[in-house]
């Protein structure tokens, strides 16, 4: 297999200033999520390893991630009726291809319906360490087509080549009132929730990429935080932890997105589950890599019912106040 590396480079484009952790934060009180690229469908759009999600808060639209594929993410919310060309914030969890491949081909679409559109894109501290890919770690893995290896400084480099704008953040910053992103996630709890084929250069030597940069994204409502995951690298008991650090020990409403829990132990399983119900979590929608079997435990775990905790489709959405919306799939 190719060996891909990328070259360091750190980009942050745009200076704006962040709200303190220690300001009474605002309140989100009118919130959709609505899931645009995830492996499940059903009636309307294509599935695929990888993750997008549509967040509409108070009159502000931010993408989570933009898929694997270049134009999955633009096809789905096309079929779903969505126009992307209004939205010009990004939100990119982490480097990996099933999270920033749709990203120069969403901006170089819809710059054409809007000049704005796409144009500013958020990301975590580390995003552009150099790496190397661990052939023989990859020899171990399913089969993973070469073309969705995405060398993320790539990315960026044809992004802003596009005249969008790279923000990386070392700690939170609030996008719009009540939202925010947390920049890289603290490793509180000993969750190794990422898959070790690739490396990372520090001080001259290659150490296990361990995903650095991953972040979430929070949001402050009226009934709790409502935390967006791509894939929990951080992991997702981290990841909340963190996300109530910063809102001043908030409960959890709802828990979105993917967890990167397909191959946890029953055990890790089930502290994850009675830990989301510890947290206050009323919602859980397990999409990507969270897994099937992995969504059944968190239920058993929590408490949960099968309106409660479902696992993600293209499609699906949460909605503040009335909760998930499920498919025949979560029936």
């Amino acid at each position: 297999m190719k060996n891909y590396a990328s070259v360091i480079g750190i980009t942050c484009a745009l200076l704006i200033p962040t709200v303190a952790i220690g300001e009474e934060p605002a309140v989100v009180s009118e919130l959709k999520i609505t899931t645009l690229s995830t492996m499940l469908t059903e009636f309307r759009g294509m599935g695929e390893w990888g993750f997008a999600a549509l967040i509409e808060a108070d009159g502000h639209a931010v993408l989570f991630d933009t898929g694997a594929r270049p134009d999955t993410v633009l096809k789905n919310a096309e079929e779903l009726g969505i126009d992307l060309s209004t939205i010009d914030t990004v939100v990119l969890s982490h480097n990996h291809w099933d999270h920033t491949g749709g990203l120069v081909t969403l901006r170089r679409t819809l710059k054409a319906k809007n000049p704005s559109a796409m144009q500013h894109a958020h990301a975590g501290d580390g995003i552009f360490l150099p790496r190397i890919l661990d052939a023989e770690a990859v020899d171990s893995l399913p089969p993973m087509p070469r073309e969705f290896v995405v060398n993320v400084v790539d990315v960026r480099d044809r992004y802003e080549a596009l005249g969008g704008h790279m923000i990386v953040h070392e700690k939170p910053h609030q996008l719009h009132p009540g939202m925010w992103v947390t920049g890289p996630i603290p490793r509180v709890h000993r969750e190794r929730n990422w898959t070790p084929f690739m490396r990372i250069k520090q001080n001259g030597s290659l150490v296990e990429d361990t995903i650095p940069e991953d972040q979430a994204l929070v949001l402050n409502t009226s009934d709790g935080l409502v935390v967006v995951a791509g894939c929990g690298h951080a992991g997702i008991v981290n990841t909340m932890e963190y996300a109530r650090s910063i809102t001043d020990g908030k409960s959890i409403h709802a828990v979105i997105g993917g967890f990167h829990l397909m191959s946890a132990t029953d055990e890790h399983l089930k502290w994850t589950g009675a830990r989301m119900r510890e947290f206050g979590v009323e919602h859980v929608v397990g999409a990507h890599c969270t897994g099937i079997n992995a969504v059944t435990h968190l239920r058993e775990a929590g408490n949960y019912s099968r309106k409660t905790a479902v696992v993600g489709t293209v499609g699906s959405t949460f909605t503040l106040g009335k909760g998930i919306k499920r498919g025949l799939l979560n029936r």
